[in-house]
């Protein structure tokens, strides 16, 4: 009887064990199908959020002449480089807070903000009465916009590897973070191109207002969705931000910014306020570099410089946002004044752009998840885009428009390589605990890179026209008449060309600087 009993117990035990291992597989298979689901909330609402992210950084391009014509038909063209390049610059000062504030408070808090933030300068946007109004109504929105692609970025990485996660959800996990980066870089490329389409047809059929209103029934519904649903790891050690790091930081790029801007143009480059300017821009990157190196808790740590694949994928990513800003924008500006073509039609000439982004980019993301190396991308996309570039830098007032559809499909075909793996490469490089300021820091770059590169072009392009054109500003070119009209044209022509030229030869050095990318890239590569 003992031994019966003791062979009941047994049996009572084994099936007790077997009771809670059931449940803890049940438990298990639970937590897996709400991870998943949880995963696929938080990508839907990403995709969404970068996509108003990046068609709004671009949707204005195609709508500029509406705007000018609208607000200030007389100085408005000379403008068009600040309303592009505000929206960057606030988007760029912003970007190193946004990765420190990632990394101590947790991603979901900071993606609600800079949402929140974004939907109220896309209102005040709509309601702007001049164009200094809309100007300081792009850059309120590119302090929020600044952040939703970064912060993004950024979500997408945790929601693919919660640390909590057995083997197979990590590997899993590894996987579906693979996917969203690259489906994201694809939305990414896919909204540079139709942003001014989009922007176009909205300004030729609604009015241009709705550029910036359409961006709200959109945003509030994913910023509801975002507040109730979305799961994200909790932060449990609080991290000191560097505010003053992030003051000088956004100091630094302004004054850059305006020296760029104003230097030859508006002042002489000998003039007090340049000087001042040029002195202004290296005592704040000096103190900010200090600040770096001395900080408890630096907002851009030097230390992600030592990474051979950090460094050059920061100056790539510049590189790549000045020509690619470049590119689109003054394309879209040369179709409207040159060839009379309208807002809306402009836009359609970058849906080879889009077609050719989308297809390369998932092609070239299976193939670096199936083992090939990103640095052969990059380089391949870099050279592509520079045979692009040097092909819009031919144009004339005679070349067929079918050349510009090719030259812009190109265009996307090499710029599909580039975008997303460059954030993939440093989020695979960046130390887990640095995940937040290396990929803001990326961004800082490009968002850098595209900001200077809206300011420069527009210098150029000014300054070119200035000296072949007949007289007078750029935006007066429809009012004239008979040969001067003719002259204007063709000296407009000219100095869209060498913007491409410009932008050809950006791109070439970013070839140069992939060539130096490792060929495999590993976590914390020294």
């Amino acid at each position: 009887m003992p031994e019966t009993g003791t062979q009941a117990g047994r049996a009572a035990g084994a099936a007790g064990a077997a009771g809670a291992a059931g449940a803890a597989g049940a438990s298990r298979t639970g937590g897996r199908r709400s991870a998943a689901r949880n995963r696929t909330i938080g990508f839907v609402l990403c995709i969404t959020t970068i996509l108003l992210a990046v068609l709004d950084s671009n949707i204005v391009s195609s709508a500029t002449v509406p705007i000018v014509r609208d607000l200030d038909p007389v100085h408005g063209v000379d403008r068009i480089a600040w309303l592009i390049a505000g929206y960057q610059l606030a988007a760029t000062a912003a970007l190193p807070l946004y990765g420190k504030l990632c990394d101590s408070l947790g991603s979901k808090n900071v993606f609600i903000g800079a949402l929140a933030t974004f939907l109220a300068g896309s209102a005040v946007c709509g309601m702007a009465q001049s164009m200094g109004e809309l100007i300081a109504a792009r850059a309120l929105q590119g302090i929020g916009g600044g952040g939703l692609m970064s912060v993004t970025m950024v979500v997408l990485r945790e929601l693919a590897a919660p640390p909590k996660a057995d083997a197979e959800a990590e590997a899993n996990g590894k996987a579906g973070g693979e996917k969203g980066g690259n489906i994201g870089g694809v939305i990414a490329g896919a909204g540079m191109a139709l942003g001014p389409w989009i922007g176009g047809t909205l300004s030729d059929h609604a009015g241009w207002r709705w550029i910036f209103y359409v961006n709200l029934p959109v945003g509030i519904a994913v910023l509801v969705a975002a507040i109730i649903l979305l799961r994200l790891p909790a932060r449990t050690t609080r991290r000191r931000i560097d505010f003053l790091g992030a003051g000088l930081a956004a100091a630094f790029s302004t004054a850059l910014l305006l020296v760029t801007e104003w230097g030859g143009q508006q002042y002489a480059w000998s003039s007090p306020l340049i000087a001042g300017l040029l002195a202004t821009t290296a005592v704040c990157l000096g103190l900010f570099l200090w600040r770096q190196a001395t900080a408890a808790e630096p907002i851009l740590p030097l230390s992600l410089f030592t990474v051979r694949a950090m460094r050059n994928g920061f100056a790539i990513q510049g590189l790549v946002g000045a020509a690619m800003m470049g590119s689109i924008v003054y394309v879209m500006i040369c179709l409207q004044v040159v060839r009379g073509v309208a807002a809306s039609s402009a836009g359609l000439f970058l849906i080879p752009m889009a077609a050719g982004m989308a297809v390369v980019g998932l092609v070239s993301g299976r193939l670096v998840a199936a083992g090939w190396s990103q640095k052969t991308f990059v380089v391949s996309g870099t050279v592509v885009a520079s045979a692009a570039l040097g092909l819009l830098a031919t144009l004339t007032t005679d070349t067929s428009l079918w050349t510009v559809r090719g030259a812009m499909l190109l265009m996307g075909l090499g710029f599909g390589q580039l975008v997303g793996q460059l954030i993939q490469l440093v989020q695979d490089t960046a130390p887990a605990h640095q995940l937040g300021v290396a990929t803001t820091g990326v961004r800082f770059f490009q968002t850098l890179g595209s900001a200077l590169g809206a300011a420069i072009f527009g210098t150029v392009l000014s300054r070119v026209y200035a000296s072949c054109g007949p007289g007078g500003p750029a935006g007066g070119i429809s009012e004239l008449t008979g040969a001067a009209h003719q002259q204007a044209l063709h000296a407009f022509t000219s100095s869209t060309d060498v913007v491409f030229c410009c932008a050809t030869g950006v791109m070439i050095i970013a070839a140069f600087l992939a060539t130096r990318l490792p060929g495999a890239v590993r976590a914390q590569e020294a």
